[in-house]
């Protein structure tokens, strides 16, 4: 018996347009719920004085939040803690981390166990990192305080990483450099295992010295794979929260409160809801508008 043609031409009715939609819609969905949503609800609350711990009606109050902010001294504290972070941190990921890609790109005797050995710290969560960086911080029975005294000299109590205030901020660079270093490596190494080795061998032929082959070659054509590891721990270090709680709390005082922390005593602690959420879309522009900016510098390097 022939099979009727109305129920085939049913089945194929189905554009492979709709086909698409059907399978993206759930995830547009979600997008929506999880993300775009919550950001439209903060903004319209930081028009607000809206405090999460009271039922009162809530009041708009049109821009003050946002000039409270601005105006707020201790804002500019915390925005000078994170810059200082962010920077030393980016600096020292990608100086390290791009020496030890170019040392495990030259092939020698234990290539892969030394750069399973290297990736190990990233593969930890922060808290792990925290607590263990804490124990080693330890003026009494920690490592770290005998290491340095044992090529200084001096008493390994004399000094505490995490509770002075100039030298906190220092061990929370140490500790995310330490963790986040091999990160940045694996991508120098992606950037120079792609350069074609006929480059080199050009180089050579024209008589071009290893000095000269590293600032001509190596560098331009890793610059990409450089920058685009500067986006990414950019990004990640300036909504840092989980290892400087864990090290420091944001202390002593406040001399390692980054704004991540800020926010979160707004919010959670003083219940300063619609405060918090005007300094929430405050961040949040920032980040997006100095990230645009770069990768729009990314692209150039990129398509010269």
């Amino acid at each position: 018996m022939a099979t009727p043609v109305k129920p085939i031409r049913r089945a194929k009715g189905l554009s492979d347009r709709a086909i698409a939609w059907v399978f993206v819609a759930p995830s547009i969905f979600l997008l929506l719920a999880v993300n775009i949503f919550p950001l439209i609800w903060t903004i319209n609350l930081s028009f607000t004085d809206f405090k999460a711990n009271r039922n009162r009606d809530v009041e708009y109050i049109g821009l003050r939040n946002y000039e409270r902010i601005l105006t707020d001294s201790d804002t500019w504290l915390t925005m000078q803690a994170t810059a200082h972070f962010l920077f030393w941190t980016i600096f020292f990921q990608v100086l390290i981390g791009f020496a030890l890609a170019f040392l495990i790109n030259k092939k020698f005797r234990g290539n892969d166990l030394w750069t399973t050995i290297i990736v190990l710290p990233m593969m930890l969560s922060p808290a792990v990192v925290g607590n263990f960086w804490t124990f080693l911080y330890q003026p009494q029975i920690g490592l770290f305080n005998y290491m340095v005294t044992f090529f200084t000299g001096g008493d390994p109590s004399s000094f505490s990483m995490i509770g002075e205030v100039a030298l906190a901020p220092w061990a929370i660079v140490i500790v995310d450099t330490w963790m986040w270093t091999p990160f940045v490596m694996l991508i120098c190494l992606a950037g120079l295992r792609s350069i074609p080795g006929s480059i080199y061998e050009a180089a050579e032929c024209d008589r071009a010295s290893k000095w000269r082959q590293f600032w001509t070659i190596t560098i331009p054509m890793v610059l990409p794979f450089l920058m685009l590891a500067v986006l990414f721990r950019g990004i990640e270090n300036f909504k840092m929260f989980d290892l400087v709680v864990q090290l420091t709390g944001g202390g002593p005082g406040s001399t390692t409160e980054v704004t991540s922390i800020n926010l979160k005593r707004e919010a959670f602690e003083k219940w300063r809801t619609g405060y918090a959420s005007a300094y929430a879309v405050i961040l949040f522009v920032t980040v997006f508008g100095l990230a645009s900016i770069y990768v729009k510098a990314l692209n150039k390097v990129k398509d010269r």
